[in-house]
């Protein structure tokens, strides 16, 4: 997918593959995120268009499973990393016992705090999440370098993803499941503690609440020129951050906390799962290269990009901002609802939705229960 493998990742693996099956060659094709769900759904059917490895987004393989589209990796699984790989990954790629699409790599999703901003608030590093929401809105109040129209943190209902990592953070969840049936949780006590938090940060602690996906994307400018102090980000965004500001000692990065003193959250983690195809049209080939991305050669290169690597024991290896937390940021990590029912009844609008709601001030309850509601149809549906 595009911006996902480093060209050099990609040269390595076409070569790599190239002298290990003489006589052969891989051609790498890239894809653009927006429509490839559909694009996919397109190939993957097709005999003559199917491709022989599949990228998917980790939100969006369990689209796939149900319906048959990728080869069952469950033999391959203890060569290519077993219990070393990412643990959410390798369950949003399970399906009826069978593991058919494996960790590619994840972005850890962690918290860069402005240190110069924080010892003048005199505010310490949160060390839980509850520490976390009562520092946010000590800073946005303590405005200590009195900037015009400051806030404490950029949250935004629209980066669902850095809002839903604290609700799941803080011991919140979208959906649990059991025997075969799923069940809303966002009206649990523990959902409610978080929406409720979550709900005072975006009247007390930002003024970036409705702000929109065009400004959402080059949120860190905010941080660069002093309008907020805080970011919900991942490890990629620390090259957007003012050199200066690094230079300067003022940048602090951290996981987002827990319930639980110094142990990381629950964060979402964006990336991707790979897979073979049922369908392709190489399958010992298609082998060979699942082969080479799990080698320590190729998971070394995916660190070096930035990305946290599908086996954890090269987590390591990461460069960047998040260098040092991003193996316990991933290892703690989850994902959404892990059923096709999600990936295809839940589009990001529908929680876009939700949150706009919330940080409008809606009781918080009352959206919930509808949200439930809403959310035991859609995921115990049979899934086609």
């Amino acid at each position: 997918m595009q911006d996902s493998i480093s060209d050099e990742a990609q040269e390595y693996l076409k070569k790599t593959f190239a002298e290990k099956n003489p006589g052969k060659k891989l051609s790498i094709e890239i894809q653009q995120w927006d429509g490839i769900q559909s694009k996919l759904q397109t190939s993957l059917a097709s005999t003559d268009e199917c491709p022989d490895v599949v990228e998917t987004g980790n939100t969006q393989s369990a689209a796939y499973l149900s319906v048959g589209a990728f080869a069952d990796l469950s033999e391959q699984y203890e060569s290519l990393g077993g219990s070393k790989l990412i643990p959410s990954f390798v369950k949003a790629g399970e399906y009826e016992g069978g593991k058919y699409a494996l960790p590619l790599y994840a972005g850890a999703r962690g918290i860069y705090y402005r240190k110069d901003l924080f010892k003048k608030a005199g505010i310490t590093e949160p060390q839980t999440i509850n520490e976390f929401h009562d520092a946010i809105i000590k800073l946005t109040k303590a405005n200590p370098d009195h900037t015009k129209g400051f806030s404490g943190i950029y949250l935004a209902a629209a980066d669902i993803h850095a809002v839903e990592s604290y609700l799941f953070a803080a011991g919140g969840d979208y959906a649990t499941e059991a025997d075969g049936k799923w069940t809303a949780q966002m009206s649990s006590s523990a959902s409610q503690a978080a929406l409720k938090q979550i709900q005072d940060i975006f009247k007390n602690g930002t003024t970036f609440g409705n702000d929109s996906q065009t400004g959402q994307k080059n949120f860190q400018q905010n941080f660069n020129n002093g309008q907020v102090g805080i970011l919900v980000a991942t490890g990629n965004i620390g090259t957007k951050i003012d050199k200066e500001l690094w230079d300067a000692g003022k940048v602090g990065v951290m996981a987002l906390p827990s319930n639980t003193p110094g142990k990381a959250g629950a964060t979402f983690a964006g990336g991707s799962n790979i897979s073979i195809a049922a369908k392709a049209h190489h399958p010992k080939g298609a082998a060979a290269v699942i082969d080479i991305i799990f080698s320590k050669e190729f998971q070394k290169l995916i660190a070096k990009n930035g990305w946290t690597p599908g086996n954890l024991d090269y987590a390591g290896d990461v460069q960047g901002a998040f260098a040092k937390i991003s193996k316990d940021v991933i290892a703690a990590s989850k994902l959404t609802p892990n059923t096709a029912n999600w990936a295809n009844l839940m589009p990001d609008t529908t929680l876009k939705n939700f949150y706009t709601k919330i940080a409008s001030g809606a009781d918080v309850a009352a959206e919930a229960k509808q949200f439930d509601d809403m959310l035991n149809k859609a995921l115990n549906q049979k899934e086609s």
